[in-house]
């Protein structure tokens, strides 16, 4: 388990190298394999992960923990929930 400031995540999805749809799909299937309170990190390198994943959260009712630019790729952190 990794702690990002006060969120433990739960899951990491590398989805680095990837393209869209890719790491929105593996996050919509981590999601169906979790539980509520889960905190999944995408880690992509898709630029397009940071614009269509956060729209999807927040239109499935799952919560943003945050975006945040790594070396090379963003890491993208979702708290599920439901």
């Amino acid at each position: 388990m990794i702690q990002t400031d006060t969120h433990a995540i739960t899951r990491t999805i590398d989805a680095r190298g990837s393209y869209c749809p890719g790491p929105l799909m593996e996050l919509i299937r981590a999601i169906r394999e979790g539980s509520a309170g889960d905190v999944i990190a995408v880690h992509s390198s898709d630029n397009g992960s940071r614009i269509d994943i956060p729209k999807w959260v927040e239109k499935a009712g799952h919560r943003l923990i945050g975006v945040t630019q790594r070396d090379g790729y963003d890491e993208i952190v979702v708290e599920q929930q439901r």
